[in-house]
């Protein structure tokens, strides 16, 4: 696992310049064949831009992509001969069936006769589709359609696969299946790089991690490495409903907390970042009593990728 796949250099993104936003700022990295690199970042980090730019779908403002020896700026067609890309976006026709769906992308990708037919069956099994096969996509769920999407990807059997949030609104069965189909391909030697903002999923698929915010790359190593940086600090989760900012900032300056912050979708959820969450907890309580509220719940996590990026941002990852 140390040959360079994919080589990210000096990577920018600005659109409508010179005024316009830029949404991925001189990033640099390199993902290694036969594993899976996860970029982990809140939405609108730079996640979607950046695959964008590495599959050749969005031209850089400056930098270059190298993908198995080939830049992307100056030999796209090499480049997209050695990945398949799964947008974070559906591309299926609904009307037509998986079978129909899966063949006419491959004749996109230059297959035909006895070969497509073979990768197409071959594709229905490994994504659990072959008794829907002929089904109109249309009537298939959320995680299906998904599934389908995957298979699209993986009709020519590229080197890299490249997914954009696969799992995101799909139910929990078919999130499960789809890391394990992940995890199942990356064992068969194929390179992944898997973009989540699921701080979950990048912990359980990945050998390394970037997390990525405001188009940057601020971390990037093992998950080992990463959780080293918070050293042996925990995470203190306090449910806590109505709580206001002079509270979180009260509880942000409680002696060993390092910081705190809420997770805006987990109505009342507080992160505090202790050294000894324990010997926090009843200063912490004390405060919340203070302010008329009250504690729902309480939870105690060892250091997480979560609690690096709240290291790093002073935010929860789900800002």
């Amino acid at each position: 696992m140390n040959t360079a796949m994919i080589e990210i250099r000096n990577l920018t993104k600005q659109f409508n310049p010179p005024d316009g936003v830029i949404a991925v700022k001189n990033v640099s990295f390199s993902i290694f064949r036969g594993e899976i690199f996860s970029l982990l970042g809140p939405n609108g980090a730079g996640k979607t831009t950046t695959i964008g730019m590495i599959s050749g779908l969005l031209t850089p403002t400056a930098g270059d992509v190298i993908v198995g020896g080939h830049s992307v700026t100056r030999e796209s067609l090499a480049v997209r001969a050695l990945i398949g890309v799964v947008p974070q976006e559906l591309a299926l026709y609904p009307t037509l069936s998986a079978r129909q769906n899966l063949t006419f992308f491959g004749k996109m990708y230059g297959l035909g006769g006895r070969e497509l037919k073979r990768r197409v069956d071959e594709v229905l099994a490994f994504t659990s589709l072959t008794e829907r096969a002929d089904d109109p996509v249309q009537e298939y769920s959320g995680g299906m359609k998904r599934r389908v999407n995957i298979g699209i990807g993986l009709l020519h059997r590229p080197q890299i696969l490249i997914l954009d949030e696969p799992t995101v609104a799909i139910d929990p069965q078919s999130r499960r299946n789809i890391l394990d189909a992940v995890k199942a391909l990356n064992a068969e030697g194929m390179t992944v790089l898997y973009t989540t903002h699921y701080m979950e999923e990048a912990q359980e698929l990945s050998h390394r991690v970037g997390i990525i915010d405001h188009g940057e790359i601020i971390a990037l190593g093992t998950q080992e490495e990463l959780t080293h940086m918070v050293g042996q600090q925990d995470t203190l989760v306090l449910k806590v409903p109505d709580v206001a900012p002079d509270l979180v900032k009260a509880l942000g300056q409680l002696p060993g907390v390092s910081s705190c912050a809420p997770v805006p979708d987990d109505d009342g959820a507080l992160h505090l970042l202790a050294t000894d969450a324990r010997q926090v907890l009843p200063e912490a309580l004390r405060l919340i009593n203070q302010a008329g509220l009250s504690l729902q719940a309480v939870e105690v996590r060892e250091p997480t990728l979560e609690a690096v990026f709240l290291h790093l941002t002073g935010r929860a990852l789900r800002d």
